[in-house]
């Protein structure tokens, strides 16, 4: 079966045909490390977790590369707020990142390099765009000239001259055009600085990404993955300098970019105070609800996180795991979840369809392409369910309920309703129709 994807480049669904089907290359964007990460930071590493998935089942050979963005202004306004060094400040958010990844069921990459190790590489691509008459030195900066480079603006489809006749920005003295960005900047910060041939400091964000997919996986890829947001200016100007220093007109065969989430249907932000970290939620939630949660629905689209959601992700999970103790003969991914995941990643149909499989062997491998089903019933129950009559009770007590309100006994009906809340099963009358979660 074949892989399509939706292409941010050529902006439609293509079928995937990579470089070389012995080996694909595949770089996401990952995470600044200067604080917990928000759930809106969790949704591409689950999403693209997903797409490794699914191709290490297609191929015998993929190299997933993920990066540690350790340098950035944020992580040097964190290391001074905290009079502590800026290593510090990094290597415990990393390795808190890595504690939620893992309880969200995300698989390790294969390379996760650290800016901070390959600075000498960084250096080493901003002097063939320098080579190549791409970009210029200023006043202690290295900036890439964005009227050298006839592609600018493919990606994100924006008409360079337009950006430029357009810009409102206030330039920096040292800048040709409001549109150049930076390769290298001074640095007065001896804790956050390098030497280099432009004096000390420290490379720009946008070239740190180009010049470790370079090291770690060669002039051209299959796949760039990362949000929404990244699409311009950080994946756009990523294009510009990779293409210069190698001078080539390919960098990523297929761009591909998961939506943006909302907490209760607000955009997450910091004035609204609903950020909400990953460390917070799992208070609450099993890191499956969690993932399942995050590929409820598909991954361009926007997604309204909350706790109905996540309620009803747990709900779902409970069927799942009831459903491994069905036995049959079959033993392969279910070709239905198979196809709904080949279909540029719809993991709400692979989801709907995992919950019509009857075999749990077939159920546990299908499962698995999703990074779901990792533990054992009894551990999920024991772990996620604190209520002491069996779900056919529940199902069963719901049903006569029903039956008393169509009859008007209503007095039966709420005698329904709180032996359930005894039981710490919580009904809610949805649309017609009885749901039922466990108390949290």
């Amino acid at each position: 079966m074949n892989l399509k994807i939706y292409n941010t480049l050529s902006k439609e669904k293509e079928l995937f045909v990579p470089l070389n089907p012995d080996s694909i290359k595949m770089y996401v964007c990952g995470p600044t490390v200067y604080n917990y990460a928000h759930i809106g930071n969790a949704r591409p590493a689950v999403v693209f977790d997903v797409l490794y998935r699914v191709l290490k089942n297609l191929y015998p050979e993929v190299i997933y590369v993920r990066n540690i963005t350790d340098v950035d202004d944020k992580i040097n306004d964190a290391a001074k707020k905290l009079n502590q060094p800026i290593s510090a400040i990094t290597n415990k958010y990393t390795d808190i990142y890595h504690q939620d990844m893992n309880s969200l069921c995300v698989l390790r990459p294969d390379h996760e390099p650290r800016v901070t190790d390959n600075i000498a590489q960084i250096i080493s691509m901003i002097q063939k765009i320098l080579h190549n008459k791409n970009a210029y030195i200023s006043d202690g900066h290295v900036l890439f000239d964005v009227t050298s480079f006839r592609q600018y603006g493919k990606l994100s489809n924006r008409d360079t001259e337009e950006m430029l006749a357009g810009a409102r920005v206030e330039v920096a003295d040292y800048k040709k055009n409001p549109g150049d960005f930076v390769l290298w900047k001074p640095s007065e910060d001896n804790n956050s600085g390098w030497s280099s041939p432009w004096g000390f400091g420290r490379p720009g964000w946008h070239i740190e990404c180009s010049s470790m997919v370079e090291t770690y996986l060669g002039n051209e890829i299959d796949i760039h993955g990362g949000g929404q947001d990244l699409i311009f200016p950080h994946h756009e100007n990523e294009i510009a300098q990779s293409c210069s220093a190698h001078n080539s007109e390919s960098y990523v065969r297929y761009w591909m970019h998961n939506g943006y989430l909302n907490m209760e249907g607000e955009k997450m932000s910091k004035s609204l105070g609903n950020i909400i970290t990953v460390k917070d939620l799992l208070d609450k939630y099993d890191g499956e609800v969690i993932r399942l949660a995050l590929l409820s629905t598909h991954y361009r689209k926007p997604i309204n996180f909350g706790e109905s959601l996540l309620d009803q992700s747990k709900n779902i999970l409970n069927k799942l795991y009831k459903n491994l103790n069905k036995q049959g003969n079959e033993d392969e991914i279910s070709e239905d979840v198979s196809k709904a995941l080949l279909d540029d990643l719809n993991t709400p149909l692979a989801i709907s369809n995992l919950l019509k499989i009857k075999c749990s062997r077939t159920l546990l491998k299908s499962a698995n392409l999703l990074g779901l089903l990792n533990k054992t019933t009894d551990e999920w129950f024991a772990l996620n369910n604190k209520f002491t009559i069996s779900e056919n009770d529940i199902e069963s007590l719901i049903q006569e309920r029903d039956g008393a309100r169509k009859s008007k006994d209503f007095k039966r009906a709420d005698e329904i309703r709180d032996q359930l809340e005894e039981n710490n099963v919580v009904l809610e009358d949805v649309g017609g129709q009885t749901i039922w979660r466990v108390k949290k």
